[in-house]
């Protein structure tokens, strides 16, 4: 370990281990297979690169995107490490001389689409090679049971079954619930793998939903009075994004966007756009972002409502990567569950998975809605964000965290017991064979076309809550559809029937108490940057990182993190020995940029005396 401790100082710029690097990269350095759950930001790449330096041979790292291949070669050459991908973004020659080179020991780590894997070309290289370590990123696409299962990943463990000798493996994700875990292990067949779950805390993220009337005004605001940040927003449809995307520009913010629908040369060029800040805004679908490091993000919005809570903390966890705070906030409209819902119903992967296998297709499609009811009570419940999030993951909270909408929020208690045993009574009197809309409609008096189809106009409790509105009526059912008071079936037209805490309610007269939201506090917790600095300088380091960014054709981060550039505008340093005690600086970026930085340091410093 003290090899990795020296490497993680000369390369990475660190002088210690963040929570649970350190055990991880010894079991590993060990020849342990190791299962490592970490949030994103936590810094897992570390913990298989690290071992791959010191170990002899050649590590492996399975990768699902070109995108981050690239993100993770470039940042290790500009380290100073040897590193490559073998990818379909290389033409044939350039893929035969990076394999040349593989087979000639130029490179340590060598990042692998799992397509690759069991080509013939590919499969003749490692069975020559010293494979010091398999290193599985985004390991929970695996697992069918996942949010974002790819069958490409189902052949690693054939890759291994046909090398000589089985190299340590080990598999890192961010997101991952008790049974893709399971799966994890058992697919990749992990060998009394050491495993850890740092957590899925992300402290440095403010967590927040809201319901504007008018989404893309609000946006436009928003984007507009954080003009100095990058910000990633998600949209449902192609759409949706196309219409954000023009209305920012529209109103002078530097936005691009990215989506399946454009060809492929102008979704890299949209990319690279923001990866090196010529546009501060992304406009794109769920097809972007995974392995993006860029780790300046200031904020990430969802336009709409995501399918499920792994999709949604995935990316809502592309803000903050250096640590420094960052807003996540959905915008939550009734609109985005019937989105969804269409977007189940017409999955293409699960169509062609029915032909195959209908039963556990239809168990797919029934995970999903179930998946999709739980995200739905984040947006309309009333507990905190943050435990609700980590709660999903199995993970313990406190019942506040004091820094997301529902914690900053005006809530006031109200007891709804009549109303509850109002809708259980209706409930009850139509047998569970409608869902809340039907049901909502009867208790307020509508005469929908559901109610006069089945005459239910006549029932017992036609309009008991008709002093209510619709709205509310649905909210107050969605409210005891969290307690557990309600609870819904899954499927495309879920149908509300009672839960374990209907009797004690309707027969043993229990209170049924929920808060209220009065109005809304001000949805951006300003927390204080880390530690005092000079913005004046930093300003000044930035406009250099940038400038040196584009000589060397790479983002901007990849020179100094946001949170580097900080420490170095509070430090100023003024030698090399000094640069080298900010954390992110490393021997290899000292010797590529540190005079460029020091002279600019100086002459600033010079100025103000």
């Amino acid at each position: 370990m003290q090899q990795a401790k020296q490497l993680l100082g000369r390369y990475y710029g660190y002088t210690d281990f963040r929570q649970g690097q350190q055990e991880t990269v010894a079991a590993a350095l060990a020849g342990r297979d190791v299962l490592a759950i970490m949030p994103t930001g936590a810094g897992k790449s570390i913990c298989y690169q690290l071992p791959a330096l010191v170990r002899p041979g050649i590590a492996l790292v399975v990768s699902p995107l070109i995108s981050l291949m690239k993100d993770q070669v470039g940042a290790l050459v500009q380290m100073g490490v040897r590193a490559a991908y073998l990818n379909s973004s290389l033409s044939w020659p350039q893929y035969l001389r990076a394999l040349q080179n593989a087979r000639d020991g130029v490179y340590k780590i060598i990042y692998v689409a799992p397509e690759r894997l069991l080509t013939p070309d590919f499969l003749d290289f490692a069975s020559a090679a010293n494979i010091s370590l398999l290193a599985v990123d985004e390991a929970h696409c695996v697992s069918q049971w996942g949010h974002d299962f790819r069958p490409s990943y189902l052949q690693i463990p054939q890759f291994l079954q046909r090398l000589p000798h089985r190299p340590p493996v080990a598999a890192f994700t961010a997101t991952a619930t008790d049974t893709v875990r399971r799966d994890i292990l058992e697919i990749l067949d992990l060998q009394d793998p050491y495993t850890i779950i740092t957590g899925f805390d992300r402290e440095n993220l403010y967590f927040g939903v809201e319901q504007p009337r008018d989404r893309l005004g609000w946006v436009q605001h928003y984007a507009a009075k954080n003009a100095d940040k990058c910000g990633i927003i998600y949209c449902s449809t192609r759409k949706n994004v196309e219409q954000v995307c023009a209305a920012l520009v529209a109103a002078g913010v530097p936005a691009t966007r990215y989506h399946a629908g454009l060809e492929p040369q102008e979704r890299r060029q949209n990319q690279e756009d923001f990866l090196f800040d010529k546009c501060r805004v992304m406009v794109a679908t769920n097809a972007f972002g995974m392995g993006i490091d860029k780790s300046n993000v200031g904020y990430v919005l969802h336009y709409n409502m995501p399918k499920d809570m792994e999709s949604y903390y995935q990316e809502a966890g592309r803000a903050g990567r250096d640590g420094t705070p960052a807003q996540c906030i959905l915008l939550y409209s009734p609109q985005d569950l019937r989105t969804n819902q269409f977007l189940i119903e017409n999955s293409q992967e699960e169509s062609e998975l029915a032909e195959k296998d209908p039963q556990l297709a239809q168990e797919l499609r029934l995970r999903a809605y179930q998946k999709l009811r739980q995200m739905e009570r984040y947006c309309t419940g009333t507990n905190c964000l943050r435990q609700t999030i980590l709660a999903y993951f199995g993970q313990q909270a406190p019942p506040s965290c004091g820094g997301c909408s529902v914690c900053l929020g005006d809530y006031r208690t109200e007891d709804i017991t009549d109303l509850a045993r109002q809708v259980l009574l209706c409930v009850q009197s139509v047998g569970g064979r409608f869902g809340a809309g039907v049901v909502s409609d009867i208790l307020h008096g509508s005469q929908s076309s559901r109610v006069q189809q089945f005459s239910l106009e006549d029932n017992p409790h036609f309009g008991a809550l008709a002093a209510y509105s619709l709205a509310t009526i649905k909210e107050r059912i969605g409210q005891l559809v969290s307690q557990g008071v309600l609870q819904v079936t899954p499927g495309q037209y879920p149908l509300l029937r009672f839960g374990l805490g209907a009797r004690p309610v309707l027969e043993d007269g229990q209170q049924v108490l929920v808060k209220t939201r009065q109005k809304t506090r001000e949805a951006t917790r300003r927390a204080a940057d880390s530690g005092d600095y000079d913005t004046q300088l930093f300003e000044r380091l930035r406009a250099l990182r940038q400038k040196l960014a584009r000589q060397q054709s790479v983002p901007a981060y990849v020179v100094f993190t946001d949170a580097t550039l900080r420490g170095l505008a509070a430090a100023k340093p003024h030698t090399e020995q000094e640069m080298l005690a900010v954390s992110g600086v490393g021997e290899a970026k000292v010797r590529r940029y540190g005079q460029a930085f020091l002279e600019e340091i100086t002459t600033y410093t010079d100025g103000q005396q």
